[in-house]
């Protein structure tokens, strides 16, 4: 992929994970991978799993580099120390070619560009994983081994995903295979049985503050901020970028007065979201109902959050959510509002009807809820 291409991988606004300098609060998953290489039992494949943004990616490079970057032992002076941590020095040659993204024994499997649409795909082909049976055949020239990185192995289609199974299966030697994972549930059960997992958790909040802080980001809500992201730096960098904070609090405003709703205000919020040029706030705006049906949801089970994702919203899911049957409901319109979402995409319906769609299915839930 040329430099003036985007990235799948990447976070707008945050530095790509080969470029992160250090990962924060994952430090059980990165102790798990060097048990395995200290002991010998150095799986072929590993799946990283965990929520979106919270550091998958940047372990997954943090690994290929210290994989790519090992040096041969050739018993002149004894076993070298087993080492504490991934970290290589930036300078060493191997880093410095992983980080021009120009590694040999280096590949990358992510969504491909479009060069007919000018888009990057929805999913990962398998003409992308082929690449991997000529990678495989190349010889290396230092004898070193090779690492595979797939971003993600859940955006794999049904071909791509036998393609890699094949290569999970007879594993070529002195190779491994790193899947990214955000849904771990959506891949072949015989992939996940071939791989050996490695589990990336939410970030707590001193975690979460020092990755936004590597990242160049600053903000006044830090606990709003928290809220919305769950734990994670990538989604919060998303939130800071298209003002996600302001639109969770039009959300709010607009169901503030369920179980009637507002139709000027939800015709704005609706209308905000056509044409190409907001493509991105619609996928913010559907993700943010969608949490904010969790929320309402839970609410009826562990009563309203002590933490606001913003002003007004503990009172309004505890009006909306007081007990367990409420919850229910509420975590049924959550699925099939879901559903909904999924097939409107599929089909290319206009955003501003797929809003107000939702809206109005809201406004009739909180009716039979609250009456």
């Amino acid at each position: 992929m040329t430099d003036d291409l985007p990235e799948p991988d990447r976070v707008e606004g945050a530095p790509h994970p080969r470029e992160t300098a250090e990962l924060f609060g994952q430090a059980a998953a990165e102790r798990s991978f060097l048990d395995a290489y200290t002991s010998g039992r150095l799986h072929s494949g590993w799946l990283i799993t965990g929520p979106r943004g919270v550091g998958k990616a940047t372990l997954a490079w943090k690994i290929a580099t210290f994989l790519l970057a090992e040096a041969p032992d050739d018993g002149l002076f004894g076993s070298p120390p087993a080492p504490s941590s991934l970290h290589v020095d930036p300078d060493h040659p191997d880093a410095r070619l992983v980080q021009s993204g120009a590694h040999p024994r280096l590949l990358v499997v992510r969504r491909p560009y479009d060069e007919k649409t000018k888009k990057l795909k929805t999913e990962i082909t398998v003409d992308a994983v082929r690449d991997m049976k000529g990678f495989f055949h190349l010889s290396a020239a230092d004898g070193g081994r090779r690492v595979v990185i797939v971003d993600a192995a859940d955006e794999m289609n049904r071909s791509a995903a036998n393609a890699i199974l094949k290569e999970l299966e007879e594993p070529p030697e002195n190779t491994t295979i790193l899947l990214i994972a955000h849904q771990p549930s959506r891949l072949l059960p015989t992939i996940r049985s071939r791989c050996r997992e490695l589990r990336c958790a939410p970030l707590g909040t001193t975690d979460f503050a020092a990755a936004l802080d590597q990242a160049g980001q600053t903000t006044s809500s830090a606990d709003a901020l928290q809220v919305l992201a769950g734990g994670s730096a990538g989604d919060a960098v998303i939130l800071l970028n298209h003002d996600g904070l302001a639109r969770y609090a039009e959300i709010v405003a607009l169901f503030d007065k369920l179980p009637n709703v507002q139709r000027p205000a939800a015709l704005a919020l609706a209308n905000a979201c056509v044409g190409a040029a907001n493509a991105t706030r619609y996928a913010l705006t559907l993700d943010l109902i969608d949490q904010f049906l969790s929320r309402t949801a839970r609410a009826g089970l562990m009563g309203a959050p002590v933490n606001q994702g913003a002003p007004g919203e503990a009172l309004l899911l505890g009006r909306l959510c007081p007990d367990d049957r409420a919850s229910r409901a509420w975590a049924q319109l959550q699925q099939d509002l879901s559903t909904r979402v999924r097939h409107g995409k599929a089909v290319n319906l206009d955003p501003a009807a797929l809003i107000l769609d939702i809206v109005f299915k809201i406004e009739d839930t909180a009716r039979a809820v609250i009456a």
